[in-house]
C-alpha cells in the first residue's frame, strides 16, 4: 500500500475482519516493526526494513477504543499525563485550553467514573492532544458508545481535530462514521489498500470490484451494452438503461456482456413501472426502508424507499432503474477486478492530501 495524509489532514481506514487496518496503525505508531517499504512522518523515516525509530520518539498521540483514561487519577492529571516535563503553570494552561478545545472545560477536579461515555472519549482526546503531536492515532475510538453518540461525537471530534489544525489517522468498521469525519478514506481488503479517496469518489467511481461492493448497498448485475446511434445503451434485467454517462463501448466487453453495479439509490419504487419484484427482507431506517427484492427472473436487487410506502414480505412491487452513470466489471471478476472505464474518461481532480507517495507525510 501507499499513501499520504497532509498535515491538518484527518484519514480514515475502513475494510472488513482482520484486513490490517490496526496493524497498519501500529506499524505507523511504532508498536510494530516495518519489515519493508518505508513510514515517513514529517518527511522523516520513522520505519523501514532497516530502520525502527522507538514509539516514544515519533510524537505520535494515540486514542483507543476503551478510552485508557487512569481511574485513580482526576481529568486534570490524566490530561497532563503526558506533558509532565512542562513548568506546572504552563501545564495547567495547556490542560486547560485542550479541555476547553474538546467542549469540557472546567471538569479538571472530576474523576473519570463521574463522566458519561461520551466525556471520557473527549478526556482521552484531549489527552492525546496535550503535548502537541505530530499526528493523531485512532483505534476504533467510538466502538464502545451506542450508535447515536458515535455519529454525533464523529463531527464533533472532526471539528475539534480541525479547530486543532491537528493530523489525524483513524481506524473503523463504521462507514457513516467514516464519511462523517474523513477528508479522505481508504478501503483495506486483505493487507492490501485498494483505494484512498474521499468519500464522493469511493462510492461513484470504485477502484476495484471489492471497493464496489463493500461501499454503501448494491449488487452486480448481468448487462449487455450495445450501440444505438452515438448512443451506448445498457440491457439489464430491470430494462434499458440509456443517457448514462462514463459508459465504456461495447467493445470492451466479449459480445459487449458485463456486469453492471446497482446501487440501491438507483432503484426507484414505482407502481406503475412494467418490472416487479417481490420483497424478501426489509430494513427499517427510519426515515426509509432498505427493500432486498427479487425479479421474476431470479436476480436480486436493492432498493431505498420511503418509510410510508410499508409493503410487506413476499409482497410484489413495481420498480424501475434511475441511474446516472454506470460503473461495469467483466463478468465473474474477482475483488481486485478494476471497472472498465469509458473511452475518453475524464480524471477527477485528488482531494486534499492524496497523491503523496510512500507513507505518511
Amino acid at each position: 500500500m501507499s499513501f499520504g495524509l497532509r498535515v491538518g489532514g484527518i484519514g480514515v481506514l475502513i475494510g472488513p475482519s482482520g484486513c490490517g487496518k490496526t496493524t497498519l496503525l501500529r506499524a505507523i505508531a511504532g508498536l510494530e516493526r516495518a519489515s519493508g517499504g518505508a513510514i515517513r512522518i514529517s518527511g522523516q523515516v520513522v520505519g523501514s526494513a532497516s530502520l525502527h525509530v522507538p514509539a516514544e520518539l515519533r510524537r505520535i498521540g494515540m486514542v483507543f477504543q476503551d478510552y485508557a483514561l487512569f481511574p485513580h487519577l482526576d481529568v486534570g492529571r490524566n490530561v497532563a499525563f503526558g506533558i509532565g516535563a512542562l513548568p506546572r503553570a504552563e501545564r495547567a494552561a495547556r490542560v486547560a485550553e485542550v479541555l476547553a478545545l474538546v467542549g469540557l472545560g472546567g471538569i479538571e477536579r472530576r474523576m473519570p467514573h463521574e463522566l458519561s461515555g461520551g466525556q471520557q472519549q473527549r478526556v482521552a482526546l484531549a489527552r492525546a492532544l496535550a503535548p502537541r503531536p505530530q499526528l493523531l492515532l485512532l483505534d476504533e475510538p467510538f466502538s464502545n458508545l451506542d450508535v447515536d453518540l458515535r455519529e454525533r461525537l464523529a463531527h464533533e471530534v472532526r471539528g475539534i481535530l480541525k479547530a486543532a489544525n491537528a493530523t489525524a489517522l483513524f481506524v473503523t468498521h463504521d462507514q457513516l462514521e467514516a464519511f462523517a469525519i474523513g477528508d479522505a478514506i481508504g478501503v483495506m481488503h486483505q493487507g492490501r489498500l485498494h483505494q484512498w479517496d474521499d468519500a464522493y469518489t469511493l462510492y461513484h467511481r470504485p477502484a476495484t470490484r471489492f471497493v464496489a461492493d463493500f461501499i454503501g448497498h448494491g449488487v452486480f448485475a448481468p448487462a449487455t451494452l450495445r450501440e444505438v446511434g452515438n448512443q451506448v445503451v445498457v440491457d439489464t434485467p430491470l430494462g434499458e438503461l440509456t443517457d448514462v454517462a462514463e459508459c465504456p463501448l461495447p467493445s470492451a466487453f466479449a459480445g459487449g456482456e458485463c456486469e453492471v453495479l446497482l446501487r440501491a439509490d438507483d432503484i426507484v419504487h414505482d407502481d406503475d413501472a412494467p418490472v416487479k419484484a417481490q420483497i424478501l427482507r426489509k430494513a427499517f431506517r427510519g426515515s426509509e426502508f432498505l427493500y432486498t427484492l427479487r425479479l421474476r427472473t431470479g436476480e436480486t436487487v436493492l432498493a431505498h424507499v420511503p418509510s410510508h410506502h410499508d409493503h410487506k414480505v413476499g409482497e410484489w412491487i413495481g420498480i424501475r432503474p434511475q441511474v446516472d452513470h454506470v460503473v461495469t466489471f467483466e463478468r465473474g471478476g474477482g475483488a481486485t477486478a478494476a471497472p472498465i472505464a469509458p473511452v475518453a474518461p475524464s480524471p477527477a481532480p485528488l482531494p486534499p492530501g492524496l497523491g503523496v507517495p510512500a507513507g505518511v507525510a
